[in-house]
């Protein structure tokens, strides 16, 4: 993953120094990649890790020997007072994120003995709260959002075709961005989202009508997007390119600012709403965490005797787009509650927006 901005080291005095952070940083991010960590993965911790460089280095702390428990401590506290540019608190995900960084180098610098002690191993995180979603569309509201591209354009018509593929998958915002050509399977109608969270592959269904606007973006308005750049990505920017994850939650932002429906929300919204919609049509609660790419380790194996058509069942008889709504499972483990699942989308949500 392309980085948009090079890491910036104004404080730190000695960036060459062998011992100092900034070298211990890259060895571990090399470490890292070695070992196959994710693209995402290694550009947040670097990010992280270089704020936290910086605090330091104010601090006339240069080297990680240099720092102890109650440092750690302090930059939590720092954390916590801190205002961003709109004057709002970093929220405890984002929080959680920075300490969770911090910890892993640390560990990694003792356990390679580049230091002699663990000053992050008692480090108290913060901890996540569960929170249900701020706002969940209903069918209708859904609907009002869906019309609002202008579909007479090629742009509307390809934002309608990301709305609707959001919608009927509820796939994550890089899901969609890394979405490619050949992942759509319109015959059997499933999308593969490749290299999901957690480096994961899944195989997921998509409604008829979402494989209909997708198809007629692909007849209409992709091949006029690509100008002469092809990497067989399924969704192009108005230039050809990737679309960028910020530009993606402005664009789909503003489609629901445009429907006035009095909630605000970006792409996250609908993988709540999809969830949330097909558990109220009665769809089992696994087959939801499938769909999401949620599954535990605990239900890990659930998932994996559970095939495709099963799932692309369930899917056509409990989302919204379609009519029918009988549906029976039969399971024999007990179900995770729909409040730890809901709870999951939003930490989720709130991560996402730390990005």
């Amino acid at each position: 993953m392309s980085r948009k901005r090079p890491p910036s080291f104004a404080d730190v005095p000695n960036i060459a120094d062998p011992q100092g952070f900034v070298c211990f940083m890259n060895r571990y991010l090399e470490w890292m990649a070695v070992r196959n960590y994710s693209p995402r993965t290694i550009d947040s911790r670097q990010v992280h890790l270089t704020q936290f460089i910086n605090w330091c280095a104010q601090r006339s702390l240069l080297r990680p020997a240099e720092i102890t428990k109650p440092i750690l401590e302090r930059y939590q506290r720092f954390l916590y007072h801190y205002r961003q540019l709109n004057g709002k608190p970093l929220s405890f995900p984002s929080q959680y994120n920075h300490l969770v960084a911090i910890r892993a180098w640390f560990k990694w610098l003792t356990r390679d003995n580049f230091i002699l002690y663990n000053p992050a191993s008692e480090l108290e995180l913060p901890k996540r709260a569960s929170r249900l979603p701020k706002a969940v569309l209903s069918e209708s509201e859904a609907e009002q959002v869906l019309a609002q591209p202008d579909i007479a354009t090629p742009l509307g018509l390809r934002d309608r075709a990301m709305i609707e593929t959001f919608y009927s998958t509820g796939i994550r915002r890089f899901e969609l961005i890394g979405l490619r050509l050949q992942d759509l399977d319109a015959e059997r109608g499933t999308l593969m989202v490749r290299q999901g969270k957690g480096r994961k592959d899944r195989v997921i269904p998509i409604g008829a009508r979402a494989i209909a606007w997708i198809e007629k973006y692909l007849a209409d308005v992709r091949p006029h997007l690509c100008c002469g750049y092809e990497d067989g990505r399924l969704f192009l920017s108005h230039l050809g390119e990737p679309l960028s994850p910020h530009s993606l939650s402005r664009l789909i932002h503003a489609y629901v600012d445009a429907a006035e429906i009095g909630k605000q929300g970006s792409c996250h919204l609908f993988r709540h709403t999809m969830a949330t919609l097909m558990h109220e049509n009665g769809a089992d609660i696994r087959h939801i965490q499938a769909m999401l790419g949620h599954a535990s380790l605990d239900t890990t194996q659930v998932y994996t005797q559970m095939s495709i058509k099963k799932l692309k069942q369930v899917h056509t008889l409990t989302h919204p787009a379609r009519s029918e709504r009988s549906l029976t499972v039969d399971w024999n483990q007990e179900d995770p509650t729909p409040e730890e699942l809901f709870a999951d989308l939003e930490a989720e949500r709130l991560e996402e927006l730390s990005d």
